[in-house]
């Protein structure tokens, strides 16, 4: 049996939740922060059989499709860091896709 420990944008969860569940998977998902727009993201878990761990991946694999996203960013303007005037500009960034780890599971209990 495997782990699938999938982190994922907000935007993908949802649906990424709704179609493992469709195929047969069971997923929990917990709310966590963190990268470079420090934005919301979920970490999906999923035990998986060793035969099914190929068909998970490609449902993980067609949910979560990476994209440009325009967010702002800030650059000091004269007078350095120390005492300038910091101005938004706009950068892409790409966002979306996953981020995944299968591993080894050694036991698995239900009780």
């Amino acid at each position: 049996m495997k782990m699938i420990v999938a982190i994922v944008q907000d935007e993908d969860a949802g649906r990424l939740v709704s179609a493992l569940m469709d195929k047969g998977f069971g997923v929990t998902k917990l709310a966590t922060t963190g990268g470079f727009l420090r934005a919301g993201n979920s970490t999906l878990l999923s035990g998986v059989e060793d035969d099914k761990l190929d068909e998970a991946l490609g449902v993980i694999e067609k949910v979560c499709k990476s994209r440009e996203q325009i967010t702002a960013s800030t650059a000091p303007m004269g007078g350095g860091a120390a005492g300038g005037v910091y101005v938004p500009y706009p950068i892409r960034v790409t966002v979306g896709g996953a981020t995944v780890f299968v591993l080894e599971v050694a036991q698995f209990l239900k009780v």
